[in-house]
């Protein structure tokens, strides 16, 4: 048996062992993430659409995968998860803070047997991506895709922080336009061809949802009409479910509600519904909104509700598009309260928007605002009137002031007209009635 050295010495020794055993933060990944002024999940959405890019088949990190490289706990991650984190912080895993497990030398920074390698443990899924980057004679390459898409997301920051809806939808047409420019006038592999066709539809949808905001349903039918062909071309049934989940809003905008069903069993019956739960709830989710809404219909809405719950309930965290993060936990107590606001449930739907403002992210304002609107319809529809007044004041300026969101006008339109009915002599109520005679 080996004696045990108790001199301080000793001690000392077995205290920097244990320590040199523990995982080290990672200062240097920290510092590169704050630099870029990244979230953890947008970090973990890039990596996913790099590693997209390079074995065509989207990845799965997560934030918890970001937190554990933050901690140390993983040390030297994958190959392909490693050049995902390269690409998408534009520098090595070394300048990274990550430490190679062998003293082996590195296949050059994206060199031929570096994507070779990559390629085989994909199981040769990616061979047609063509990853070496655009010839100067006009060939798109990986490169544009994650340039186009890097201008997509900025998009979507924009438009969460609240920017003006009009803005919004011309910024998402203009980037569709120059997506499809680009492949009119160049030469590219099918699997390129098929990211960004696939891109164009997400693209447009998004330009289509901020129409629907800026109060021009017709407008976005037809930003709709361009994304299905584009979806349809790229073969991508994610996309599909894109453009099907901006064409249930615009049947309910428009109160074809009818149609809005129809579109919502399209969504949950789909194939990526079928494989993935989030998807699928959505789809329920959706469908009880649509159900709600028709007569005699109620018990297949909450069955549709409760579809959408276990499925909600069921979802894994993994890496999907970045244009379903809305789809948290915020946005189905959200979605859940228009269910119960239709079915005459208001206390419910109280209740549910309380859980939603509760757990909405800090970057999500417009949506902030538009929760806080629905919450004030709903207690106005209980006979809370005074409450009712000061929660409208507060969703009005929450929302800002270059903003102009439809959903929120119309929600507080609507719970300006109940306190106009009351005929409430409380001032509170009075002068927000008062007020909003502004804008409304």
């Amino acid at each position: 048996m080996t004696p045990v050295n108790f001199t301080f010495g000793g001690v000392l020794a077995v205290a920097q062992s244990y320590r040199e055993g523990m995982p080290q933060p990672n200062r240097k990944l920290a510092a590169r993430i704050e630099e870029l002024r990244l979230k953890q999940r947008e970090l973990a959405c890039l990596v996913n659409v790099e590693i997209g890019v390079l074995t065509g088949k989207q990845g799965n990190v997560t934030d918890a995968d970001v937190r554990r490289w933050l901690r140390g706990a993983s040390r030297w991650p994958q190959e392909r998860i490693r050049i995902g984190l390269e690409r998408a912080l534009c520098a090595s895993a070394v300048d990274l803070g990550f430490v190679p497990r062998t003293k082996r030398p590195l296949p050059p920074e994206d060199g031929p047997m570096r994507r070779r390698t990559i390629l085989n443990a994909a199981g040769g899924a990616a061979l047609v991506v063509g990853i070496s980057d655009p010839d100067p004679l006009g060939r798109l390459g990986t490169s544009d895709v994650r340039r186009f898409h890097q201008d997509y997301v900025a998009i979507l920051r924009d438009d969460d922080a609240g920017r003006d809806s009009k803005k919004t939808e011309g910024l998402a047409v203009e980037l569709a336009s120059r997506i499809q420019s680009a492949l009119a006038i160049s030469t590219t592999s099918a699997r390129v061809q098929g990211l960004l066709q696939r891109l164009v539809a997400e693209v447009l949808s998004s330009a289509a949802f901020a129409a629907l905001d800026a109060k021009a349903p017709r407008r976005a039918r037809a930003h709709l009409d361009r994304a299905l062909t584009f979806a349809g071309l790229s073969r991508d049934g994610d996309a599909m479910f894109h453009v099907w989940n901006h064409i249930f809003l615009t049947s309910s905008v428009r109160e074809n509600h009818p149609e809005a069903v129809a579109v919502a069993e399209v969504m949950k019956r789909s194939s990526v519904a079928r494989r993935d739960s989030l998807y699928s709830s959505l789809g329920h989710l959706r469908n009880a909104n649509g159900l709600a809404r028709l007569p005699s219909r109620r018990s297949e809405a909450l069955r549709a509700l409760n579809d959408a719950e276990n499925a909600y309930a069921r979802a894994s965290d993994r890496g999907r598009p970045e244009w379903i993060r809305f789809y948290d936990s915020s946005e189905f107590d959200a979605l859940s309260a228009f269910v119960w606001v239709a079915l005459g449930e208001h206390a419910k739907a109280e209740y549910c928007l309380h859980r939603a403002l509760a757990s909405i992210p800090e970057g999500k304002i417009r949506n902030r605002a538009l929760y806080t609107a629905h919450l004030s319809l709903a207690q106005a529809k209980q006979g809370d009137l005074e409450l009712a007044g000061a929660t409208s004041r507060k969703a009005y300026s929450t929302l800002p002031l270059a903003a102009d969101s439809g959903r929120v006008i119309r929600t507080l339109a609507a719970t300006r007209k109940v306190l106009v009915a009351s005929a409430s002599n409380v001032s509170e109520v009075v002068e927000w009635i008062e007020e909003s005679a502004e804008w409304i």
